[in-house]
């Protein structure tokens, strides 16, 4: 397909889906994301080529939440390597909600089951090297800014505060894995570099470029440079596949049939190896905590230009 035809799929696309969006309801236990308006819909599609194509409220600012999860796990494994961070984490999917603590409590040994859901990616934050929260930070922040090509990619404030105010599943969580010797240190500061991270602020442009670089296996066709080990692309992938739409995930892996991450902020990072990445933005969720509209528009567009990888 040209670049024009693409376009017009995805104005045409958007238009025909943003309705889907009165199904859900944006997330509402994180104060600040309840202010957003659920009626938004934006989709950007970065290409093989590094053509990047966009439609509907594309330029609207949003924070990754647990997309992040993917990035940090990324930092996790180039500092560690894969034994480290497995003995920690597992591998497995899980049926339960994403800050579910049943399993947590009842496996042995009582590590998370994957990085995707909140207490595996604490114990992931808890592995990031630094002297301070914000030098562990960087780490994170220095590779999402080359991935994405935007060096002023920052953490929306407001968010991130208001997520640190009302999270009290999440510090019993991360209370758990420390008295589980999963996490060493402080769990007051992971927990803050946590928080941090998932409210790094991005539109569905940035994260459709590193959809794309992923789909690429680490490289940027547009540095032209090898950004992360294609070892590390491919684990990430695979997880975005089992457990990348939380509970979800086999219903999207049998209906989409792409490798993606969602957020509760409503996006979508989707990678379609050696084609596109693509970024989506809907804050409308379902009861699992993803977009609706965002879903449905993904499902066309797979059913459209065959991107099912399976």
């Amino acid at each position: 397909m040209d670049h024009i035809n693409i376009q017009q799929v995805l104005e045409q696309t958007v238009q025909e889906t943003v309705s889907e969006a009165e199904k859900g309801e944006v997330a509402s236990y994180i104060p600040e994301l309840a202010r957003q308006d659920k009626r938004r819909l934006g989709i950007s599609v970065c290409l093989k080529d590094g053509t990047l194509l966009s439609a509907g409220d594309a330029h609207l600012p949003f924070t990754l939440q647990s997309i992040s999860k993917i990035f940090s796990l990324m930092v996790a494994l180039c500092e560690h390597g894969e034994r480290y961070v497995f003995e920690r984490v597992g591998k497995e999917p899980t049926g339960d909600p994403f800050n579910s603590i049943i399993k947590l409590e009842t496996i042995k040994p009582h590590k998370p089951l994957n990085p995707m859901i909140n207490a595996g990616a604490i114990a992931v934050a808890g592995m990031i090297p630094g002297a301070t929260v914000e030098k562990r930070l960087e780490k994170i922040m220095r590779l999402l800014r080359k991935m994405t090509g935007n060096p002023e990619l920052r953490v929306n404030y407001d968010v991130y505060q208001s997520e640190k105010q009302t999270a009290d599943r999440n510090r019993a969580l991360a209370y758990f894995l420390k008295e589980s010797k999963i996490l060493s240190g402080d769990v007051e500061e992971t927990l803050d570099l946590y928080f941090r991270h998932c409210s790094i602020e991005v539109t569905t442009v940035e994260v459709a470029r590193l959809a794309a670089i992923l789909a690429a296996d680490g490289y940027d066709i547009v540095s032209g440079e090898q950004l992360l080990p294609r070892e590390v692309a491919r684990i990430c992938k695979t997880f975005m596949v089992t457990c990348g739409m939380y509970n979800a995930s086999g219903e999207f892996a049998i209906d989409v049939g792409i490798p993606a991450k969602s957020g509760v902020a409503g996006g979508i990072m989707a990678s379609v190896p050696q084609r596109m990445g693509l970024g989506v933005f809907g804050p409308a969720l379902d009861e699992k905590g993803n977009s609706v509209a965002g879903v449905k528009l993904l499902q066309r567009l797979s059913d459209m230009w065959d991107l099912s990888i399976f």
